[in-house]
């Protein structure tokens, strides 16, 4: 193969008829093959009719293609009644002419099996209804009804053939309903083979729970989804979850958003969670999970963030009581209308529809911060694997919502690595782990910080404290008896206390001790110091008086020699000191 050949292969695309189904198109590539047919086929009540009417209406509605819904089973008058519940007016839609409703009745006593038998007679019927409104889509319901008394299988073939073959003929995109047959996907087990797209869909029973699944078989001249996507019909109409579909395209925000607890914001590195993140909360029964998740929706509504509170457990009421029970109200939040509770039993509806009606009120809402509590229920609804697909996609909706989200989950035993309830840690960007820990008689909480991506945390575990002024988190004391918590932090706290008291006494004693030494050596000293100034002060009187005396004998033998002789003063002196010498 030549590469420019290549190129022009890999560059067409088929053209597509659009459904207007939530989720179809998505999973089909962009609708049903454009001008050609379409298979869908399931059990009774599985959503056949559905589908077949809900592409009419939105091709006749939103991209301006009436069609014509040919039915052998129901009449019209049935159709506008059970359509009208999920808001397609059908009779308004067939007084527009952009829809026509044409009733075949088929009575299987008069069908014979003749060589001449074919279906000129519905070509007919079926080409005037599309002449008069043109018509670009048509939906046929149920195929088996007009063959139910044909038994050669050739015979059914080649009218089968020659009925989608005027139909492509004529350019319109069609749907054919089909029921499923014993082993084989419809009653003849023929259908599958002579159509460009097949759908099964399935409504089964698991656990006493009802569940839809569609799945795309056959889809010529186009890639799609093989997977089975479960759906659900509601007042909405039929709505697609593909579980797969999202890609991982979400923004990564920096800016943080405070926890509603000083101690856990200094735990994330003093700033709290990234918006727009998903949390999740861990722990056994008692741990404080929807406490900590209702700090964290009124820190929310304390910044005028709108709020959404999914609970599974608990009624708005008693969950409001119970925490103004600990110091959080949130009466005056919902009276503001910036919190908004939404409280079931998980087990009044499937996995598909808890799923539909969280991503439509947060649609309709616009919530900063969404609140589900808790995810751990779901799994009464549906096996694991389901449950973790259901919870990554509720995760990456949220995400693409701008939904700052966190989750609290069920779970018993110590945290390890992938576990937390639901199996889905490795979707998180923050995962807090809440315990029990058993000691002294009492059970005390400790939160730890298992995960926070693209932030410094804490990697110590703290006492989690919840008391009637509110929450807060406190370093676990360690001494040489390990981590204590509870009553044994406080008696040992008190113990330490005391012990540091009595060394600080016994310092303080010392200390006194040798003040008093140092204040009596200071006194002898100074007593020392005042007895040698005493002794020296006496020493210099007795000299002073000693030299007194040596003058005054000096003066008394000068005076004598001159009285004596007559001599000179030099001859006094010498006989003073004579006379000194002498003594």
């Amino acid at each position: 193969m030549s590469k420019g050949k290549s190129s022009s292969q890999g560059s067409f695309s088929l053209p597509k008829a659009p459904t207007g189904i939530c989720g179809l198109d998505e999973v089909t590539g962009g609708g049903l093959p454009l001008g050609r047919t379409t298979l869908v086929c399931g059990g009774a009540g599985s959503g056949k009719t559905l589908l077949a009417m809900e592409f009419l209406a939105h091709g006749a509605i939103d991209c301006g293609e009436p069609g014509v819904f040919m039915s052998f089973e129901e009449k019209e008058r049935g159709l506008i009644t059970n359509f009208a519940s999920i808001g397609i007016d059908l009779k308004q839609l067939c007084e527009d002419r952009k829809m026509d409703m044409e009733y075949v009745e088929v009575d299987k006593s008069e069908i014979e099996e003749t060589g001449e038998y074919d279906l000129e007679a519905l070509f007919v019927r079926l080409g005037l209804a599309i002449d008069t409104i043109g018509a670009k889509r048509v939906a046929l319901d149920t195929l088996e009804s007009l063959f139910a008394g044909l038994t050669d299988a050739g015979v059914l073939r080649a009218e089968l053939r020659r009925l989608f073959g005027w139909l492509n003929d004529r350019g319109v995109t069609t749907i054919v309903t089909g029921e499923r047959g014993q082993g084989t996907l419809t009653r003849f087990g023929l259908e599958e083979y002579i159509s460009d797209c097949v759908i099964l869909l399935d409504n089964r029973v698991s656990n006493e729970m009802a569940t839809r699944r569609l799945r795309i078989l056959k889809y010529r001249g186009s890639s799609h989804g093989s997977n089975e996507y479960p759906f659900i019909v509601d007042r909405f109409g039929m709505s697609i979850l593909p579980i797969s579909s999202l890609r991982l395209e979400h923004e990564a925000p920096s800016e943080r958003v405070s926890t509603g607890i000083h101690g856990l914001d200094d735990m994330l590195s003093g700033e709290g969670y990234y918006r727009d993140s998903s949390i999740l909360f861990t722990g056994a029964a008692g741990t404080g999970k929807t406490s900590l998740a209702c700090a964290f929706i009124e820190a929310g509504c304390r910044r005028g963030e709108r709020c959404i509170y999914f609970a599974s457990e608990e009624s708005p009421r008693q969950i409001t009581r119970n925490m103004r029970s600990i110091g959080i109200d949130l009466e005056p939040w919902t009276k503001k209308g910036l919190l908004r509770f939404e409280a079931a039993r998980v087990s009044s509806e499937s996995l598909e529809a808890h799923l539909l009606g969280v991503q439509r009120l947060v649609t309709e809402l616009q919530p900063s911060l969404v609140v589900v509590d808790a995810l751990s229920d779901l799994l009464d609804m549906g096996s694991p694997l389901e449950v973790k697909w259901m919870s990554a996609r509720l995760v990456d909706f949220l995400k693409s919502q701008h939904v700052t989200s966190v989750f609290t989950s069920l779970v018993t035993g110590e945290a390890n690595e992938g576990m937390s309830g639901v199996g889905i840690s490795s979707t998180m960007d923050c995962w807090l782990h809440m315990e029990n820990v058993k000691n002294n008689l009492e059970r005390n909480r400790s939160l730890n910080v298992l995960k926070s991506r693209g932030m410094k945390h804490s990697n110590q575990a703290r006492e989690f404290l919840i008391t009637d002024k509110g929450l807060d988190l406190v370093n676990i004391y360690v001494s040489s008896a390990g981590g204590l918590m509870g009553s044994a932090r406080l008696a040992q706290e008190a113990a330490d206390r005391a012990s540091q008291s009595q060394r600080r006494h016994e310092i303080e004693d010392k200390r006194q001790a040798l003040k008093g030494r140092r204040e009596s050596m200071e006194a002898k000293i100074a007593a020392m110091r005042a007895e040698f100034r005493a002794e020296a002060l006496e020493v210099k009187r007795a000299m002073k008086e000693a030299e007194q005396r040596e003058a005054d004998l000096v003066k008394d033998s000068e005076a004598m020699a001159q009285k004596r002789g007559g001599g000179s003063k030099s001859q006094g002196r010498a006989a003073a000191r004579r006379a000194k010498e002498e003594r």
